[in-house]
């Protein structure tokens, strides 16, 4: 008789030492590791340590650290995410490759919607299209004309394979039907380098990258990539690309936050709650729009909309990204 009830003994034993340590989460002397599969430096980079104040911040002081883990256009870190112990001490912040690197790679080590729990997304940036400064167009129209005048001849390069800037190029060459020889560098700073000396012909990338550029009149802006015009004094007179006729075409860079498949679920409500008022800090505020960013303060911050979200993205993209026939492995 005792032993039929010994599973339902231990069932609770389990139960009461997963809220035992739900209601210890975090624990002081244990600090959370935000995973970044990418360099240091860039505009996630940037956007995952004002996260992580405003996050440490919303939890009491407690201590965030970021963890560069870059390598394979950003597989490596969010595997290492993926394979962690879902204790909520690893997560995961990354961007949009969490929705394109599932058609970069035709073998990932990881599911993207089956191996992690959703937190929220945070911001999103825009991008902007540039040009060469020598560049013999001025404005939109002027460039979709010397765009189709010059089939075959011209080159758009991007920071590499299932980056921002690639992502944008492939969207604008099958939005204008040119195809166009994409030219793939090892990050950002090489890519506009070219672009301003001329070798390259037009550039993709988030604001946050081609604002100082654009400032310094080191190469020629044409349109940016969101539904409305942004109100950045240097890109408030860019038209949209849908304004400039480019029907559809709107790309947004956003970032998110993710926990290994398996974290109890009072570990992902702290989270998730402190992300909320994380987003709704004025320091953290500030500091994404000084970049361009902006915060996103809708359904997507909830776990549910999060992964809808995602979801919907990963087939925005799938066919793009098979119809150029790129990938990463």
């Amino acid at each position: 008789m005792r032993s039929k009830f010994l599973p339902v003994a231990l069932a609770c034993a389990l139960l009461a030492s997963v809220n035992a340590f739900a209601q210890e989460y975090p624990a002081a002397n244990k600090p959370i590791t935000f995973v970044l599969p990418y360099a240091a430096g860039g505009p996630t980079d940037k956007a995952a340590r004002d996260l992580a104040q405003a996050m440490s911040k919303a939890m009491g002081g407690h201590s965030i650290v970021i963890d560069n883990a870059a390598g394979a256009s950003g597989s490596i870190g969010t595997n290492k995410v993926a394979k962690a112990s879902p204790d909520g001490y690893t997560l995961l912040f990354t961007h949009i490759a969490q929705a394109t690197l599932v058609s970069f790679f035709r073998t990932l080590p990881y599911n993207v919607e089956k191996d992690f729990e959703y937190l929220g997304l945070v911001s999103e940036n825009p991008m902007s299209l540039i040009g060469r400064p020598n560049l013999p167009a001025n404005n939109m129209t002027e460039l979709v004309s010397w765009i189709n005048a010059n089939k075959g001849k011209i080159n758009i390069s991007n920071a590499g394979p299932g980056s921002a800037s690639h992502l944008c190029g492939m969207l604008f060459q099958t939005t204008v039907k040119v195809d166009m020889t994409s030219v793939p560098y090892k990050g950002t700073a090489p890519a506009m380098t070219d672009l301003i000396g001329g070798q390259i012909d037009l550039m993709c990338d988030q604001t946050t990258t081609t604002i100082p550029q654009i400032e310094g009149k080191k190469v020629k802006p044409f349109a940016v990539t969101t539904p409305t015009r942004l109100t950045s004094p240097v890109l408030k007179d860019l038209p949209t690309m849908q304004e400039a006729g480019l029907k559809d075409f709107t790309i947004t860079i956003w970032q998110g936050l993710y926990a290994p498949k398996g974290t109890p679920a009072a570990v992902l409500k702290k989270l998730n709650d402190a992300l909320k008022v994380a987003v709704k800090d004025p320091e953290f505020i500030r500091k994404q729009d000084a970049g361009g960013a902006s915060v996103i303060n809708d359904a997507r911050n909830d776990p549910a909309g999060h992964k809808s979200f995602v979801m919907s993205e990963v087939n925005k993209w799938a066919p793009i990204i098979k119809s150029a026939g790129v990938y990463a492995d």
